[in-house]
């Protein structure tokens, strides 16, 4: 069950509309890595999880990730600004003015529309937790980028916000990585069981820049095991 409450979860507000970085902003609402994208993807991947802590963390997340689309929503409502009318307005997404009357739509910065395939579900827990680091990795690098382009500091303050949120959903999922990282159920149990996990294939020349690999099960919150690899010396 969801409930909506009708305060954001941050203020948001604009100094002036911007119709050009409306747009632009449309990428976080509607782009494959996107608040949308995220939400959906927590939402669809815990339905599988038996684990109820973190299947209780995926639900949560995804409840807020849903709340940032409403955040990014509202940020584009305001930066549109004006009605639809014959304005000197010569930027912007063209599906907004001419099919959603200035509504913030479900497409990206180019007017593509959100596709369920942006959506990862794997169903293996690790394999999931994985790319879900990725996919609040990929976010913060859009935001980042946003964050360049605009000198708008009510705009700056949202995106500002948006950015630390999506750093603590990269190390709450670290955390729930190594909670799981000897789950016999996830595709972590066979990690690195052959001799093949450890071969370096030498494929470049001049040299060779890196040892063997040494697999062992990811961790985040312990020291470099660096130091207890074998030492292989270059070609």
């Amino acid at each position: 069950m969801f409930r909506h409450d009708k305060k954001l979860l941050h203020n948001v507000q604009v100094e002036r509309p911007n119709p050009a970085y409306a747009s632009m902003m449309q990428e976080q609402l509607g782009g494959a890595n996107g608040e949308l994208k995220a939400g959906l993807q927590y939402f669809a991947q815990s339905f599988r999880i038996q684990d109820k802590e973190i299947k209780d963390l995926f639900l949560d997340i995804a409840a807020e990730e849903f709340s940032h689309a409403e955040m990014v929503a509202t940020t584009i409502n305001l930066l549109n600004g004006h009605n639809v009318a014959n304005t000197n307005d010569t930027v912007g997404q063209i599906e907004a003015q001419v099919l959603g009357g200035l509504s913030p739509m479900l497409a990206n910065a180019s007017g593509s529309p959100f596709t369920g395939n942006f959506v990862n579900v794997t169903g293996d827990i690790a394999a999931d937790i994985l790319s879900n680091i990725a996919a609040e990795q990929r976010a913060k690098v859009v935001y980042e980028y946003l964050h360049r382009q605009i000198d708008d500091q009510g705009v700056k303050q949202t995106i500002d916000f948006l950015l630390n949120r999506e750093e603590a959903h990269n190390a709450l999922f670290r955390e729930a990585l190594n909670k799981v990282q000897n789950n016999q159920r996830s595709s972590n149990a066979d990690f690195g069981v052959t001799e093949d996990s450890r071969l370096y294939f030498d494929l470049s020349t001049p040299g060779r820049y890196y040892e063997n690999p040494f697999p062992t099960p990811p961790s985040f919150d312990s020291p470099s095991r660096s130091q207890n690899r074998p030492h292989h010396r270059p070609h």
